[in-house]
């Protein structure tokens, strides 16, 4: 097994799911691991899990990637309290079939998806050393997606498939550009499809909709923990400590979308983010 001992590993969506079983998988080798969570209940009660059959270094860091401010505000309290962060698994998905918004008024799941992590990403990475390991959790979604610079927030014809599939060609897009910044100082940027994998994205939490169909379907899924494995072999595996900017499947690099691998439009992407956040950045 991986030795991460002394490693600072931070994990988005920590408290379900593949998050959850990346946050277990990555203490166990060592790791004091960052638990990012918007809601404090449902990340205490991962975190008293997670605590119950094993001594694992963890903290719970509640932060909503919907909200500049508490992103900023988590960024901080990372530079104050530990410093640097080896490894960013940023594997938090947002999905709705109404149409959402997040504080700065962005359709949520662009929003959510790739904005926040975007912004996360660039508040943590003046604090990530040479070696460090920055894990996208894409989707095969990606393959039908388009980016709609002219109307981001789908106002002319929102659907949750148009939706999501244009936050996970973010995800890819934003994975080759940042991968290309950040070679020069030796960190490196991939993604991952995990597969089909039972989780509750997807589920209303105060209805319950979608839960019958993901109960109906779960035989047919993967686990989290097999969900999450190639994000925790990005994420600490030597095999790949030199590659950067790939999109991998099944711990192999796989095959993206055509539009996934236009540095024109991934350069595009990262210049209308900046904008978005409002904050312009050098490597």
């Amino acid at each position: 097994m991986v030795n991460l001992e002394g490693k600072i590993a931070v994990v988005t969506g920590a408290n379900s799911g593949m998050g959850m079983a990346a946050v277990k998988a990555l203490a166990d080798m060592g790791a004091k691991v960052l638990m990012l969570c918007r809601s404090e209940k449902r990340g205490n009660e991962a975190l008293g899990k997670l605590l119950e059959v094993a001594e694992r270094k963890l903290e719970l860091i509640l932060c909503d990637l919907r909200d500049y401010e508490s992103i900023r505000k988590y960024a901080d309290f990372i530079e104050e309290k530990y410093g640097k962060v080896d490894i960013l698994i940023n594997n938090a998905g947002f999905i709705a079939l109404d149409h959402q918004f997040t504080k700065e008024g962005i359709e949520s799941q662009f929003g959510i998806n790739h904005v926040g992590h975007f912004l996360l990403n660039m508040k943590l990475l003046p604090f990530m050393p040479e070696g460090g390991r920055i894990v996208n959790v894409a989707s095969g979604a990606h393959k039908t997606g388009k980016i709609h610079f002219t109307d981001i927030n789908l106002t002319k014809g929102f659907n949750v498939v148009k939706a999501y599939s244009q936050s996970k060609l973010a995800n890819v897009l934003f994975t080759r550009e940042l991968a290309r910044r950040l070679e020069p100082k030796k960190i490196t940027v991939n993604c991952c499809h995990p597969g089909a994998v039972a989780t509750n994205m997807g589920v209303n939490r105060e209805t319950g909709f979608g839960k019958t169909i993901t109960g109906m379907l779960k035989p047919f899924f993967q686990t989290p923990e097999q969900g999450a494995s190639t994000a925790i072999f990005l994420a600490t595996d030597d095999s790949v400590a030199d590659i950067t900017g790939e999109y991998f499947y099944k711990c192999k690099i796989a095959k993206s979308s055509k539009a996934s691998k236009d540095m024109k439009l991934a350069e595009k992407l990262f210049a209308f983010t900046e904008d978005l956040v409002g904050e312009k950045y050098s490597f």
